[in-house]
């Protein structure tokens, strides 16, 4: 018995020996990728115009967009992520500059996505300065938001644009985490009502029994009951879009941690355990574009996707106590942080990572940097550094 109980105790000793070996790894990984991070951002800030957000570089041409693009707000976002891991000063200066190009989209009542553009950027500044005129644009901006949510149907409408009746697509997940944030800060419960209600609605319309997503559910304007299940940017209605995944994964993951609902928490480990499992899912952990595109393996890998799913999978793994969940977010940052993901620095626009999918069904932004992969990677990487 002496012999055994001295066998597993070396054996847990070198065990955790192990393990902070190989947290110390990825220490230094994540250190060399955020100071590679810094002068990439920094690099980038020198192509800019001034009144403009970056959006990709593609064969050779750096790509920009105005303020009320979706995207806008991943910019100052990871510049805002970026200045709390070092301290910069220029990274600061350049944060509240590209926050602040925003400030009129708070009353932008024209899209679904103000949580990313917004929260991402003002949310964060709001984090890390405690203005209060950055809380206020927030606010505002909540508002803008819940006007878009229908009481019959249950949901924030995404797109006002198509054939659809009333389309909610599961990237609108991603932006109620600003709703709960308005419900804690003004104590209105109204914001929190909406966030959950949208996210029951979305939970009981946009899966399949595997726990895989549609994108697109349509739903009627008289009824509220789901009329058409379709995509977008996916290889099919009836196939699993590589990002549309993870957008579920991070948004019922951050809403199990917004609300407590252990619902939420078991939806989110469904989703993980579909895109862990699934057998078109690469050793590495970075997805195909969608996960039954018919040219697999001959398609491309989706770094966009893969980053939006290490962020999603730290928090799961803290959350659901589960270790399996922490290792495959930590195979994903190690794979991301190859030579075939990760650019060279002064290269790549200034962004950090390659490889990332758009819309493959329009042929658009394929094989590209795209911000919100750079985005996701750096929270990605904060949120490991956080544990």
């Amino acid at each position: 018995m002496k012999k055994l109980f001295f066998a597993a105790f070396f054996a847990l000793i070198f065990a955790a020996c192990g393990n902070r070996h190989n947290a110390s790894e990825m220490e230094l990984l994540i250190d060399r990728n955020m100071q590679l991070a810094i002068e990439q951002y920094k690099y980038m800030s020198t192509l800019l115009p001034p009144d403009r957000l970056p959006m990709s570089y593609e064969n050779g041409e750096f790509k920009t967009s105005g303020t009320g693009w979706w995207c806008s707000g991943f910019y100052p976002g990871t510049l805002w992520y970026l200045y709390e891991y070092s301290g910069d000063e220029q990274l600061l200066a350049e944060a509240i500059r590209s926050t602040e190009l925003l400030e009129k989209e708070q009353y932008n009542t024209r899209t679904h996505d103000l949580g990313f553009m917004l929260f991402c950027s003002y949310g964060h500044a709001y984090r890390l300065t405690g203005n209060p005129a950055y809380k206020e644009v927030i606010m505002t901006g909540s508002e803008s938001l819940s006007s878009r949510y229908n009481h019959t149907i249950g949901a924030i409408r995404s797109w006002d644009f198509g054939t659809w009746q009333f389309p909610v697509i599961i990237d609108n997940m991603m932006n109620l985490e600003m709703l709960t944030w308005a419900t804690r800060e003004s104590r209105n419960p109204r914001f929190h009502e909406i966030a959950v209600t949208h996210a029951d609605k979305t939970l009981a319309n946009h899966f399949r029994p595997d726990a895989s997503s549609y994108h697109v559910i349509d739903y009627d304007r008289e009824s509220g009951e789901r009329v058409g299940a379709h995509t977008w940017q996916g290889y099919s209605d009836d196939s699993s879009w590589a990002r549309g995944q993870a957008w579920g994964l991070y948004g019922y993951t951050m809403m199990s941690r917004e609300t407590g609902d252990r619902a939420y928490l078991d939806h989110a480990r469904r989703i993980a355990d579909f895109m862990l499992g699934h057998p078109n899912m690469p050793d590495d952990l970075i997805p195909y574009w969608d996960f039954n595109a018919p040219d697999i393996p001959d398609t491309s890998r989706d770094a966009s996707a893969a980053a939006v799913t290490a962020s999603a999978l730290v928090e799961l793994s803290s959350l659901a106590n589960e270790p399996r969940y922490l290792d495959a977010a930590r195979t994903i940052v190690k794979t991301l942080s190859t030579p075939t993901y990760l650019a060279e620095a002064g290269t790549n626009g200034g962004f950090i990572l390659k490889q990332s999918v758009g819309a493959m069904p329009f042929n658009s932004e394929v094989d590209v940097p795209l911000t919100y992969a750079d985005y996701y990677f750096v929270e990605a990487m904060m949120r490991l550094r956080g544990l």
